[in-house]
C-alpha cells in the first residue's frame, strides 16, 4: 500500500457471487478492521445468483459473520480495473488488459450443493488466503 491517499481496492470474483467470493469479502471486511485499515473491498460476480448459497450463510455463521443479507451482484471490468488486487476464486480467467492490478487465482472448489464437512474446509481456506492477501497488501 504505497499510496495513503486513497484507499487500496481489493475485488473477490467468481461466477455466482454466491459462495466464495462472499466468504472472501466477510473474512476480508473482518481482516480490515482489526488491522484498522483503509481498505475498499468489492465482489461480484459475471453471472450472479440470485442469492447466496444456503450452505455458505450456515458455514459462515458458525464463525459468527452473517451473510443472509447479502446479494450477489454483477461486477465490471471497469470497477476491476481501478483495483489493486483481484482474486478470483477458480471459476474465472480475468483479462483485464494492461493495468497495474494483481490477479490471484486461489482455485477454490465451489461450495454450492456440498456437505457442511467439505463447505467448512472450503471456508477456512478463504479464511487462510485472506490473512494472507492482507499481509501481502501491506508490507
Amino acid at each position: 500500500m504505497t499510496d495513503t491517499t486513497t484507499p487500496e481496492r481489493i475485488a473477490f470474483v467468481c461466477v455466482q457471487n454466491a459462495g466464495r467470493s462472499q466468504m472472501a469479502r466477510a473474512f476480508a471486511e473482518r481482516e480490515r478492521d482489526r488491522r484498522g485499515l483503509d481498505v475498499e473491498l468489492l465482489t461480484g460476480g459475471t453471472h450472479p445468483a440470485d442469492h447466496v448459497h444456503d450452505e455458505v450463510i450456515d458455514a459462515m455463521a458458525e464463525v459468527g459473520i452473517d451473510l443472509s443479507d447479502r446479494t450477489p451482484r454483477r461486477i465490471t471490468d471497469d470497477e476491476l480495473r481501478a483495483c489493486g488486487y483481484v482474486a478470483t476464486m477458480g471459476c474465472s480467467t480475468l483479462e483485464l488488459g494492461d493495468v497495474d492490478t494483481v490477479v490471484r487465482d486461489w482455485a477454490l472448489d465451489d461450495p454450492d450443493g456440498e456437505d457442511p464437512e467439505r463447505v467448512r474446509e472450503i471456508r477456512d481456506e478463504v479464511e487462510r488466503r485472506i490473512v494472507a492477501l492482507f499481509d501481502e497488501v501491506t508490507e
